[in-house]
């Protein structure tokens, strides 16, 4: 029996392509925004894998993000007059439109939780942004770790004092699934098929066998 969900959050709760360009164009008019977020984007996985390989000790994601914005603000030659301002666009994320009334429905079935990267703060404000209604805020704070690293599974499960085969990790990717799957979790899969713009081309299909795959938030709390 689930008896709880936990989800990722950028590109399958949130669409982060599109708002942070939104904000970036609102500083940054003469700039290609969306070529900015997905630069900005580009360096998340290498900030996190010299935390998750251990050359660096554990910072929240929003740490990552500012440093991660430096670069990029120079890579483009250009500059703001408040970083830490624009930095906060990743509190301001929308949620794509099946996800409010699918995360409310899905709250019939069991708690909902995020499992994510980003740092509990991040998550809370990004949450009354957005109206998403967790029961808990988890994920790379709580296991002072980055995804897919096995202990931000297993500490988010274990903070919700559940077993792993009771709760299923939701996502869009399947490295996250395959990660939780590890970890002893069940796993649901909902493409979210233009995280990347209109020529993505990972992610469009699952690669493994889910427990359950799903058109959208809605089409998941139907099947559960």
């Amino acid at each position: 029996m689930q008896r709880a969900f936990i989800f990722d959050v950028f590109g399958t709760c949130v669409d982060w392509r599109g708002s942070v360009a939104r904000d970036v164009a609102a500083v940054l008019p003469d700039v290609d925004a969306l070529a900015f977020a997905d630069a900005w984007r580009g360096e998340y996985q290498p900030a996190m894998s010299r935390v998750r390989d251990g050359g660096r000790g554990y910072v929240p994601l929003d740490i990552l993000h500012r440093e991660n914005l430096d670069l990029v603000l120079d890579r483009f030659g250009v500059d703001v007059p408040d970083r830490a301002a624009l930095n906060r666009t990743w509190e301001r994320l929308d949620p794509w439109p099946d996800v409010v009334p699918g995360l409310t429905a899905l709250r019939a079935h069991g708690l909902i939780a995020t499992c994510s990267n980003g740092s509990v703060g991040m998550m809370a404000r990004l949450a009354r942004w957005g109206g998403l209604p967790w029961d808990a805020i988890l994920g790379a704070d709580i296991g002072r770790d980055y995804k897919p690293k096995e202990a931000v599974y297993r500490c988010s499960v274990e903070a919700l004092g559940l077993a792993p085969a009771e709760v299923t990790m939701v996502a869009a990717h399947n490295d996250d699934l395959a990660a939780a799957a590890a970890a002893g979790l069940k796993t649901a899969f909902v493409p979210r098929l233009t995280e990347h713009g209109p020529t993505q081309s990972t992610d469009l299909a699952p690669t493994g066998p889910w427990d359950i795959v799903a058109r959208d938030f809605n089409d998941l709390a139907d099947k559960v």
